[in-house]
């Protein structure tokens, strides 16, 4: 590198640099109130609201839990909130909006066998001790670091992520099943699926589009819809093992503790597996000796 290029190259790193921590700075001068209820807690329940997305409400329950301090948690969705986080390009199965009715259909289920849930439900104005989407608030680079770990960097609490942090009766029709979701979002490039084939019994879990986009790389993949997330929950639960991308259904892997492989997006590695049976990868090569490493152990 020329001496001129190295000096435009310095200047520029250190341009970002002070540029990304003016904004930091800038963005704690008036910051919301989050470290404590926004109203009394009173009673034996602790309220909470959330924006979405639905990977995120799971991410949040670690935090939820740790807030509460053993006390039943009320969950409230705010719905129809834009949705802020994709390019147009970018789909997503809500459209333009990250929680909507269906969202809470979907949910219902699965917090109804959640021991340390009371009530869930959609928000109408009712009063709430914590608003879960605060650590949006904070002038934070959302891209990278840990979804669960926003909410112990906004709300000062810590938890086992190396734990379950959800339960669901696992569904054993699925146990030689290798269990595949990826979403048309975060497809890390120079990954291809299609060595899968010499594996057997391949379920695909997630919205029939990307279902259509696997098996074109996948032919003999099977599709299984679901009804609600209780659902999904119990086909992961129940799984040989899971791959997943960063979308919803690897959050559930997640929380579950299965046996669980992740496709990392380089440019938004904001999803850390964490505890017993956690892979991930973001090359092929890898991705490859981890499934071999995988299945031929289970």
């Amino acid at each position: 590198m020329s001496l001129l290029k190295n000096i435009v190259h310095n200047w520029k790193l250190d341009y970002n640099h002070r540029q990304k921590e003016k904004r930091f700075t800038d963005g704690i001068r008036h910051l919301p109130q989050v470290l404590t209820p926004l109203l009394p807690i009173t009673g034996d329940t602790v309220h909470f609201k959330h924006t979405g997305h639905a990977g995120d409400v799971i991410y949040s329950i670690p935090a939820m839990k740790a807030l509460a301090k053993g006390r039943k948690i009320n969950l409230y969705f705010e719905l129809h909130q834009p949705n802020r986080d994709f390019t147009k390009q970018m789909k997503h199965p809500n459209g333009n909006v990250m929680l909507n009715e269906k969202s809470v259909s979907m949910f219902a289920p699965l917090i109804a066998q959640q021991p340390d849930f009371h009530f869930f439900g959609a928000w109408n104005g009712e009063a709430i001790h914590y608003d879960l989407t605060a650590f949006r608030a904070f002038p934070f680079d959302y891209r990278m670091y840990s979804i669960a770990r926003w909410y112990f960097l906004t709300f000062a609490v810590t938890a086992d992520l190396g734990a379950p942090w959800l339960q669901i009766q696992p569904d054993l029709r699925f146990s030689d099943k290798i269990v595949l979701a990826r979403s048309s979002r975060y497809h890390t490039p120079g990954i291809s699926y299609s060595f899968l084939s010499k594996y057997a019994n391949l379920v695909f879990v997630g919205v029939p589009d990307e279902y259509e986009a696997m098996k074109k790389e996948l032919p003999h993949l099977v599709y299984q819809p679901v009804s609600n997330f209780a659902e999904l929950a119990a086909i992961i639960a129940g799984s040989k093992f899971f791959i997943g991308n960063q979308s919803f259904p690897f959050s559930l892997a997640e929380a579950l503790k299965v046996p669980r492989i992740l496709e990392v997006y380089y440019q938004c590695p904001n999803v850390i597996p964490e505890g017993p049976g956690a892979y991930d990868f973001c090359y092929q090569l890898q991705f490859e000796k981890i499934v071999s490493d995988l299945h031929n152990r289970m």
